[in-house]
């Protein structure tokens, strides 16, 4: 005798593939933040890595949003601090906070130094 039930069928699930690069999900990347000087003593810490996220969708992570980063991750004797400092980026100074940051920089947060 014949079932009226439909027999369910296994589909096999779809393959997951990684976010195209350039995407939000992708642009996520890890930055070695060294502090020297008095930001040093701000900070706490002399060095550590954070997980940066662009500001905006569709761009890449910025000098901007280190910067961004390192405020949120500490208090507001480092933000007195940071509003003076210099900027490098894979030991280039960074005169545009724009400028894109890879996965895996090196972002070192300089105060002004005395002397000559």
């Amino acid at each position: 005798m014949m079932d009226d039930r439909q027999e369910a069928q296994l589909v096999p699930p779809e393959p997951v593939e990684s976010p195209p690069a350039g995407s939000a999900a992708a642009a996520t990347v890890a930055v070695r933040v060294r502090y020297f000087a008095g930001a040093r003593a701000a900070a706490g810490i002399a060095e550590e890595t954070l997980r940066v996220s662009p500001s905006a969708a569709a761009r890449p992570v910025s000098a901007a949003d280190v910067i961004r980063a390192v405020l949120a991750a500490h208090e507001e004797p480092l933000a007195r601090v940071v509003r003076a400092c210099g900027f490098l980026l894979d030991g280039v100074a960074v005169r545009d906070e724009a400028v894109p940051v890879p996965d895996g920089a090196e972002f070192d947060v300089l105060p002004p130094f005395a002397g000559g």
